[in-house]
């Protein structure tokens, strides 16, 4: 074996913001270093010990780095020596900055779907920026020096979202890959998987035209602090119009009147909560005396006052496009699939 001629380039940063586990951090710094040539076959890595102490982390964070580096037959351990790196892996595996805009349980759907289509041949670095624009300007700006092939972004904010075109502007646009919002005036070649709001809403309800004839108005909960796109109103309108439903925006479904007769389409889960709240007080019943249509599918959504309808994007697709984007070095503008189900609150 040889000896340790390059430990002291290994340079360690275990970042305890990113939502990428501190054993996949670790997998990856080590991978990178041999990919770039800091470390050579033969070289002996940092101990157990020395890293569980260094970096304040436990040692099955470290044992099971070490395990998937092996599994990977990148590195080897020799009984009562350590660990060494065994060779070079034969391909760059790729690197990729994933920046949500918050998490949830849709967020998690893509977020599998990417990971488990990429598998473990891949670096994944996980941001939240909790629709906060500065946080989401400096995760990208620190991030722009370093190594990454790619840079996946989900980009809704409360403010300052009318700046974040800039920011996305010096992203190398080979490495941009664009999820869920469909943003103009990005040169360059680069992937967007994305929902398009307007048509969406628009062909949802005209398929749902028969079973919303029975209501009187149709209100669409649309907070006036939100990050969803106005594209949404603007759908839900040209509906109304077309098929001359009485219709209403309620800014705040705490305080707008709820009576026999509505159908609500709601964007934020709080405000399914409340309404549904609200409507057991009133004594009103989902799906015969008010009807329900909430965005984005989820398993609760399913069994819910024995079903939700929802309208909702695939979510487990839109991450999967993300990923082969990468894997096979597709790229082009794809909208993502939307999908209805049609349950007892409508």
């Amino acid at each position: 074996m040889g000896v340790n001629r390059k430990r002291d380039r290994l340079l360690i940063v275990l970042d305890d913001y990113s939502k990428t586990p501190k054993y996949m951090q670790l997998v990856n710094t080590i991978a990178h270093a041999i990919e770039d040539g800091r470390l050579v076959v033969g070289d002996k890595l940092p101990s157990v010990n020395r890293l569980l102490i260094e970096h304040d982390i436990s040692r099955d964070t470290v044992v099971r780095a070490y395990d998937l580096l092996k599994k990977e037959q990148v590195i080897e351990s020799v009984p009562g020596k350590g660990y060494y790196v065994k060779v070079k892996p034969g391909k760059k595996r790729p690197r990729i900055l994933l920046l949500f805009n918050k998490l949830s349980g849709h967020k998690k759907l893509i977020y599998d779907a990417f990971s488990e289509t990429l598998g473990d041949g891949a670096t994944i670095n996980f941001y939240i920026y909790n629709n906060d624009f500065k946080l989401f300007k400096n995760i990208i700006s620190n991030c722009l020096h370093e190594d990454y092939t790619h840079f996946v972004l989900i980009s809704h904010f409360l403010e300052g979202g009318e700046h974040a075109l800039n920011v996305i502007r010096t992203i190398p646009p080979e490495k941009l890959i664009i999820l869920d919002k469909k943003m103009d005036g990005i040169e360059g070649e680069f992937a967007t998987i994305y929902q398009d709001f307007e048509r969406d809403i628009y062909h949802a309800l005209t398929e749902l035209k028969d079973n919303l004839s029975r209501y009187q108005r149709l209100k669409l909960i649309f907070p006036d602090y939100t990050y969803h796109p106005s594209s949404i109103k603007d759908g839900f309108f040209k509906f109304c119009a077309e098929y001359a439903f009485s219709n209403t925006l309620v800014s705040d479904i705490r305080k707008d009147a709820i009576q026999k007769g509505d159908a609500f389409i709601n964007l934020m889960e709080d405000d399914l909560v409340t309404l549904i709240k609200r409507a057991k007080a009133d004594t009103l019943q989902v799906g015969r005396d008010i009807g329900i249509i909430s965005y984005n599918e989820t398993p609760l959504k399913e069994i819910l006052l024995d079903g939700i309808t929802t309208i909702s994007t695939d979510f487990g697709v839109l991450g999967r496009k993300a990923a082969e984007c990468i894997r096979d070095g597709n790229g082009g503008h794809m909208a993502n699939p939307f999908h209805i189900q049609l349950r007892n609150s409508l």
